[in-house]
């Protein structure tokens, strides 16, 4: 769609007819990434109802992401086979969120290249700086210290 004088016009109204013609914000990356994922392999995932990790997948869930759970501890959560580690799932998996304490981050990271995930999502709490740079330049977006529920939630919910 040709716009004759979309050069001249403030940039309030280019981004409010991008926003309209895609559906989404193209300033709002996140929004983007959770609009593009099917699948989220979720590290850490607990099948204890009262743990964050289990609420987190279970909204996701019912959200329409299809969930993997990533624990040598569980075999089955939310209705899903668990696997011991990322290596394990065999499929591909959009984004990789991360419910483990700041330290396991680099060898999730690793483990998240080698598996071809598109992004890593480190839940609020968890950051690792040097494992984010590390991820991003093998091409994975990345988002630390963050509650993908809570970004989800904001992003898809308000308002409706």
């Amino acid at each position: 769609m040709h716009q004759p004088f979309a050069s001249h016009e403030p940039a309030i109204f280019r981004e409010r007819r991008q926003h309209f013609a895609w559906g989404f914000s193209m300033s709002d990356p996140i929004r983007a990434m959770l609009e593009r994922a099917k699948t989220l392999a979720i590290v850490g995932l607990s099948s204890k109802a009262m743990r964050a990790s289990n609420g987190v997948a279970a909204y996701m869930q019912a959200h329409g992401y299809r969930i993997i759970p990533v624990n040598p501890h569980e075999t089955l959560v939310l209705g899903e086979k668990a696997y011991p580690r990322l290596e394990s799932i065999p499929e591909s998996v959009d984004i990789v969120v991360v419910f483990r304490r700041s330290e396991h981050v680099p060898k999730i990271v690793e483990s998240a290249i080698r598996l071809g995930a598109k992004a890593l999502w480190m839940q609020e709490g968890v950051q690792h700086e040097a494992a984010a740079r590390r991820a991003r330049a093998a091409g994975l977006e990345v988002v630390q210290d963050r509650c993908i529920l809570k970004e989800h939630a904001n992003r898809f919910l308000a308002g409706a």
